[in-house]
């Protein structure tokens, strides 16, 4: 059938089971919002209230579905406005496709009205980046976008299309999408090798990362757990994909992580990561990073391979497929005095605050308690964001979205809508620090304008929290910058918004304003107002061995 490129667009996200777009039109776009227009009923798509927001939408919606997000945007500052959100997914491996629109063909190249190089932009920050200039090639090259999205590690893939391209006419066939290819690249020698490694092993200790939820390999990795008697620690991106209520999870490993997570991996003999690659954040100094293990590295992509720290034996393919190889081979390990070791450390070192007062970790305890753990949560970057992988019980996948890799403030708010949007049973919160809350606080509209029943939690201390904290004990409290003690008023800001608004000051009013909140079903703010100089703990110094972790008793100690 003959169809303009803009039908095409259309079809083929069709093609791809899209239902939703995240998106703003602009002059470039306008033929692709035309023929979206007609088939609304089809393809459902949110405006939010800036492009980043979009792309953070998007974002969300990957991450809580496991489907691809989707993006659109018009040329120029339109498109360039989009690259955040397209670098956050790309940092986190988190599949999207974001599509935008450029100046006719043969104005590229000229400086013409808000005309971008986006694809070129985006290079380096895509797992593919395209440029359509032919009406021929645009469904094609729409199917290969999804499937680079989707195949081997996931990621962020952008389309831009010239605007005559949207206008042109030509024969479109439909076709039926592949499925997601994760291709093994390991030998039978391989498997035995490890095998043997984790059967002579004494004390192995399981480090998860982000991997272990993009595979949807929970299920395979409780199973190889169980069968090694294991400890398990796990990254931020990792959250939820082993139970945080079992006996055999420690907390998360490295910077904020636990004591025992990080003592423990110290004094492993074998270590086994799981769809991680080994960030700054997780192993301080690579050269004292688990000095006495043996390691083991399970990965989709080869790349990561030995990139930060080197391994004693590999694996590279799908981790839900390798385990399930592992868990058939594997007979049943003991290691009874190892684990009592661990569990000696999680006694010894628990995570504590200061529970006099209000504070994150209370409103974060809270909301674990009136939700079940069962809610979605989604965060900014900061001391909130630690706080909330530390005091959250997650205990299935895609319930912790965050911005790991690239660390991007303005983050949770779009893609608290984007959750929301994808599994609208589920009651989704985000929690951001003032300082994160002032960088997207507009799409505080896009949730009113749709009626999308988030809540959204400001943790308000009038600074920015982490670089403060860094401040005090590292630059001997000069705070430069960081104070934010202003005539902002967050409650009537939502409220402006179209949203309903509760101030939180006493740790009593925490629960009651949850549970109102939640019961509204509509859009709500609740601001809790903390100290300024609340601290997260457990700290590793940046570039320090993971084994110097300290907490505030260390420091009282000191002086």
């Amino acid at each position: 059938m003959q169809l303009t490129g803009s039908e095409i667009v259309i079809e083929c996200l069709k093609e791809q089971g899209v239902d939703t777009v995240f998106g703003y039109p602009g002059g470039t776009i306008l033929n692709v919002y035309d023929a979206l227009y007609k088939h609304s009923d089809e393809i459902h798509h949110i405006l939010t209230s800036h492009e980043q927001g979009a792309a953070h939408a998007a974002d969300g919606y990957a991450r809580a579905t496991g489907k691809v997000g989707v993006c659109m945007a018009t040329s120029g500052p339109g498109a360039t406005n989009l690259v955040t959100g397209i670098a956050t997914a790309y940092m986190d491996s988190i599949p999207l496709v974001a599509i935008t629109a450029n100046v006719n063909l043969p104005a590229l190249g000229k400086d013409s009205f808000q005309e971008v190089d986006i694809a070129g932009v985006a290079m380096p920050i895509t797992k593919h980046s395209f440029i359509v200039k032919s009406v021929d090639k645009l469904a094609d090259t729409i199917r290969k976008a999804f499937a680079i999205a989707q195949n081997g590690r996931p990621g962020p893939v952008l389309v831009d299309i010239t605007k005559d391209v949207t206008a042109d006419v030509c024969e479109y066939t439909p076709a039926r999408p592949p499925k997601a290819e994760r291709k093994a690249r390991y030998s039978e020698e391989e498997v035995d090798n490890i095998v043997d490694l984790i059967e002579q092993a004494k004390k192995p200790f399981i480090y998860l990362g982000g991997g272990a939820i993009l595979s949807g390999a929970s299920e395979e990795v409780a199973a190889f757990a169980e069968l090694i008697d294991a400890p398990v620690c796990d990254t931020l991106m990792a959250k939820g994909a082993f139970n945080g209520r079992s006996p055999r999870y420690t907390g998360m490993i490295g910077m904020h992580g636990t004591k025992a997570s990080n003592l423990g991996v110290s004094q492993c003999d074998l270590l086994i990561a799981l769809g991680a690659r080994f960030s700054d954040r997780v192993i301080g100094n690579p050269k004292r990073f688990a000095e006495e293990a043996k390691v083991i590295h399970i990965d989709i992509d080869a790349a990561e391979i030995n990139k930060n720290i080197r391994v004693d034996a590999s694996l590279v393919g799908d981790l839900k497929e390798v385990l399930a190889k592992l868990n058939g081979r594997l007979t049943k390990q003991e290691h009874a005095d190892w684990m009592k070791t661990v569990e000696e450390l999680k006694e010894k070192y628990p995570l504590k605050y200061n529970k006099e007062q209000l504070s994150c970790p209370y409103v974060i305890e809270e909301i674990d308690r009136i939700t079940k753990g069962e809610a979605i949560i989604t965060t900014d970057v900061g001391q909130h964001q630690m706080w909330a992988a530390q005091y959250y019980q997650y205990t299935q996948p895609r319930t912790f979205l965050s911005s790991g890799g690239l660390g991007t403030m303005g983050y949770g708010l779009g893609a608290c809508i984007g959750a929301q949007v994808g599994q609208p049973d589920k009651i989704c919160i985000n929690i951001a620090g003032d300082g994160c809350f002032r960088m997207n606080m507009n799409e505080l509209a896009t949730a009113s304008r749709y009626n999308i029943p988030i809540v959204q939690v400001v943790i308000n201390n009038h600074v920015l929290g982490m670089v403060r904290q860094w401040q005090t004990l590292f630059y001997g409290k000069r705070y430069s910058q960081t104070v934010l003690n202003d005539k902002v008023d967050f409650c009537k800001v939502a409220e402006g918004l179209g949203c309903e608004a509760i101030r939180v000051t006493k740790k009593e009013e925490v629960a009651p304003a949850i549970e109102k909140a939640i019961s509204l079903k509509a859009p709500v703010l609740i601001e809790c107002i903390i100290p300024e100089d609340d601290k997260v703990f457990p700290m590793v110094p940046a570039g320090a061995p993971i084994v110097e972790v300290f907490d505030g008793d260390d420091l009282d100690g000191q002086s």
